[in-house]
């Protein structure tokens, strides 16, 4: 079944349609879209369906997750990573850690900024510390049931894919079935990095020009820590 799936996407990849040129309304608008596209997916067929399980990276991805988990009629949940930041510049990021210390290091940008491991390793200190303190405040103490699961991993865009990546990584130590990425937008040359992380990957854009993914969106408001609560209060009651 998994392999008719692989073939589905490569089909769909060919297809050019309306949304190749797409700027998005907002995260829901885009999770719309996404969720139209998975929708006809032979992963997501009645057999399969009962143990799929969508997985949100926090803030925005969250939005996107409620999106495919209400029309697609699955199971929703967050996964949390952060990414490392460059010295003197934190929005680099040079990898990205896990609450577990699951990681994924850059290391093209690690060896050209000449980074020393005594940083990496207080960075992810500090960062997986930011972990714990968001996980306690979304989910609580609940556990993952991730195991022989169909897991979809979707955040709102994927420009370096640092943490995707180390999200992907931290998955696979739960053993899925299968395990799919699935974003609105991502850069191509990410894609290509990303399908050595994951059994099949889905992005409805990949334009070449991609430098962040809110210029892609009319409207990339920050999502809140109380909108992420709300989201999984409203899918868990």
């Amino acid at each position: 079944m998994y392999e008719f799936f692989l073939e589905f996407c490569r089909v769909l990849r060919k297809k050019k349609s309306r949304v190749d040129k797409l700027r998005f309304h907002d995260r829901v608008d885009a999770g719309n879209i996404l969720a139209d596209r998975l929708r006809k997916s032979p992963l997501l067929d009645p057999q399969n369906r009962g143990k799929a399980i969508v997985l949100g990276i926090p803030r925005g991805g969250a939005v996107i997750a409620e999106v495919l988990a209400r029309k697609l009629s699955i199971e929703l949940d967050i996964v949390i990573g952060r990414k490392l930041g460059a010295p003197g510049n934190p929005e680099l990021a040079i990898g990205a850690v896990m609450e577990d210390g699951t990681s994924y290091l850059n290391d093209y940008l690690i060896n050209a900024l000449s980074i020393s491991e005594d940083y990496i390793g207080h960075e992810k200190e500090v960062q997986i510390a930011e972990v714990e303190r968001r996980s306690s405040l979304y989910r609580g103490n609940r556990d993952y049931q991730l195991m022989n699961r169909v897991v979809i991993l979707t955040d709102d865009g994927i420009a370096t894919g640092a943490t995707v990546i180390a999200a992907a990584r931290w998955i696979r130590k739960h053993t899925p079935d299968f395990l799919m990425i699935a974003v609105p937008i991502a850069a191509p040359r990410t894609l290509e990095i990303l399908r050595q992380e994951a059994d099949a990957v889905e992005a409805i854009q990949s334009p070449e020009d991609l430098n962040t993914v809110g210029q892609f969106y009319e409207n990339f408001q920050p999502v809140s820590d109380e909108e992420v609560r709300e989201i999984l209060k409203r899918r868990h009651h």
